[in-house]
């Protein structure tokens, strides 16, 4: 188990794709209509890791692939050769980390809460989500001359922030490490870089904000991203108009000073704090290192 509780602030960047779809609704991306912000769940970002964790070879119990939780069960039994549900989720990343809910018929049942909680995220800036119509490679009969049509909705630049906390008192019984957490950042980053479909190209990591307090401090700073601001290139305000404007990195800055400032107040109970930001993002941070 690790001893310290952990904050993440994770910024990335999707263009002219669909952030998270809907499928109840047409695979329409998420969307505040009051505030007008593109919407993402806290499933899609852990979906991110999953699949980067499966991609390295990681033992994951959701593996993406369409079984039943017994014959996933039986799998993992014989492939890590154990016996129990409990010492079977204790050898997968994501059960440590993001928890489970197990039941076995009447042999074993038992529900783990996850240390790694994320929160559903919100673009910073506003975006009108666009339909796009195309013609679809074969026709819908043998004979038609004309091929059938196809639609999808994408947006053209969104910028999204989400957040997480790592809660040190549930690894007590998942078992999840600090190994583990330096796992989760990396997977997070190059998963959200290797998101590589037709709906989710064009996923750019911008910034990842670790924040760890000091052990036996059972606190945290709610709702981090709202001390993030996006400015003009030059630092500016930006307004709605400029917001609907952007298209590419070139086109903002992220201004963190004010979350800084936040974690300044509160450098009795913060121990370290560590940002990994993309090459082409312009960020903007008070001149002086904050070590906590």
């Amino acid at each position: 188990m690790f001893k310290k509780r952990r904050q993440y602030v994770f910024v990335y960047a999707v263009k002219d794709a669909n952030p998270n779809g809907d499928p109840l609704n047409d695979n329409h991306p998420r969307f505040d209509e009051e505030t007008e912000q593109i919407l993402v769940s806290d499933v899609r970002v852990k979906r991110t890791v999953r699949d980067e964790w499966v991609r390295n070879g990681e033992t994951v119990f959701v593996d993406g692939e369409p079984k039943t939780m017994p014959n996933r069960f039986e799998e993992l039994k014989n492939e890590l050769h154990t016996k129990t549900g409990q010492e079977t989720m204790g050898r997968c990343i994501d059960t440590r980390l993001f928890g489970v809910t197990f039941s076995h018929g009447k042999k074993e049942t038992f529900s783990w809460t996850g240390p790694v909680q994320f929160q559903w995220g919100r673009s910073m800036n506003k975006q009108r989500v666009q339909m796009i119509q195309g013609t679809a490679a074969f026709a819908t009969k043998d004979g038609n001359e004309q091929r059938s049509f196809r639609s999808e909705y994408i947006v053209p630049y969104s910028i999204i922030a989400t957040t997480a906390i790592a809660n040190e008192s549930a690894s007590e019984t998942t078992g999840a490490t600090d190994d583990d957490l330096e796992n989760l950042k990396k997977c997070l980053w190059e998963g959200t870089k290797n998101l590589i479909t037709r709906s989710k190209m064009e996923h750019q990591p911008l910034l990842l904000i670790e924040i760890t307090y000091k052990e036996d401090m059972r606190t945290h700073l709610s709702t981090p991203e709202e001390f993030l601001k996006l400015t003009t290139p030059q630092g500016q305000t930006m307004n709605d108009e400029d917001q609907l404007k952007i298209r590419r990195t070139d086109d903002f800055g992220l201004d963190i000073r004010d979350l800084q400032a936040q974690l300044e107040t509160m450098k009795d109970v913060v121990d370290t704090i560590t940002i990994k930001k993309g090459d082409r993002l312009n960020l903007i941070e008070r001149t002086q290192d904050f070590k906590g």
